[in-house]
């Protein structure tokens, strides 16, 4: 018997979200049924909206990271450690699939989340493919698709509180190879920003400086673990004169660009000390060029520059991990500043485009 569920879809770039039937297909042998408890909506969903992501098939059900409650497996299927998930389970997943592990990004460069062959839920999944993005009633774990259990302390809400801005803060961590003591700046308070403020903080780092705006976003890094605050009311001189008066006039040793601004490039690489390194993770797509000086901001200065792309399952698993032991020390579920359901998935959108919401969620239940 043929079943469906509602979704919330982006029917084509700068058209707007729309509420459809879905058609739920048939579990085949390690596939799953979700009902969908949380997906948030980031800035990446926002990017989808205007066209802004090459290859996506529209339209499209978005919602990349999401939790959920198993409500039918279609077979056995064991978490990492062998025990078998079952209905009731609360659940998240890594949204990317399909990764071959079987070419060159893969095998030899050792760089998963560049493979080519990888499919990524709510992004280059359509809605013709089925409930594969999280804005909807259900969502189809497909075989081979790598689920993760939340534990029981854990609260859904402080998972997804956290969500993709923890994922890719983890990453972005790692690239940052933080020593303890360190100083950091991240531009930036967004989702991202946010995590990677309270991952430094929980890394060690003596003095973080979070740069940004508004003004209540810079109040909240602060409770996430800044140390010191800078605004976009001030010249990037004076940010980067301020920021010198904080390290002894050397600059930062570690400076995390999650602003998603071409500019902030820039100002990261004023920032850095020399010898310090300085990880892109905010640029995901094509916000156009921006002046450098190579002499003087990256040759003279001697300064390592990385980027920062995607997750992969241990950034998931470690998010978790991360998520249910410190989730009275930094406040990710207070990063949720409003809930919409599927009716309302378009105010959703345009409230995180205009910043008026720190994190949105779409609670299709």
């Amino acid at each position: 018997m043929s079943r469906s569920c509602r979704a919330a879809i982006i029917p084509a770039p700068d058209h707007a979200v729309e509420l459809t039937e879905i058609a739920i297909p048939e579990l085949e042998p390690g596939a799953a049924l979700l009902e969908t408890l949380y997906s948030e909506v980031c800035g990446t969903d926002v990017h989808l909206h205007h066209g802004r992501l090459a290859g996506v098939p529209y339209p499209l059900i978005p919602g990349h990271v999401s939790v959920g409650r198993i409500v039918e497996l279609g077979g056995p299927i064991a978490d990492l450690d062998g025990i078998p998930f079952r209905e009731g389970d609360v659940v998240t997943f890594l949204d990317v699939h399909e990764t071959c592990n079987a070419c060159y990004q893969c095998l030899v460069a050792k760089q998963t989340t560049r493979c080519p062959h990888r499919k990524v839920y709510g992004i280059t999944y359509g809605a013709k493919d089925g409930p594969l993005g999280g804005w909807a009633d259900n969502l189809w774990i497909k075989p081979g698709v790598k689920m993760i259990r939340l534990p029981g302390a854990l609260a859904p809400e402080t998972f997804i509180g956290g969500g993709c801005g923890l994922t890719t803060s983890i990453h972005t961590l790692d690239r940052a190879e933080l020593r303890l003591g360190q100083s950091v700046a991240v531009l930036g308070v967004g989702p991202v920003g946010q995590s990677a403020i309270a991952l430094a903080a929980l890394s060690g780092a003596g003095t973080v400086i979070a740069i940004g705006a508004p003004d209540d976003r810079l109040a909240f890094a602060r409770r996430m673990g800044a140390t010191d605050t800078l605004s976009l009311s001030q010249s990037s001189e004076e940010r980067t004169e301020a920021v010198r008066a904080l390290t002894g006039g050397r600059g930062v040793d570690v400076v995390i660009e999650a602003a998603g601004r071409p500019e902030a490039v820039p100002q990261a690489l004023d920032l850095v000390r020399d010898g310090g390194r300085v990880v892109v993770v905010g640029q995901y797509t094509d916000h156009g060029p921006v002046e450098i000086n190579p002499h003087g901001q990256i040759n003279r200065k001697h300064v390592e520059i990385r980027g920062c792309w995607g997750s992969d399952f241990s950034h998931f698993h470690r998010a978790v991990a991360i998520a249910a032991r410190f989730q009275y020390r930094v406040p990710w579920a207070e990063m949720v500043s409003a809930r919409y359901d599927l009716t309302r998935a378009g105010e959703a959108l345009h409230a995180v485009e205009q910043q008026t919401v720190l994190k949105a969620l779409i609670t299709p239940h």
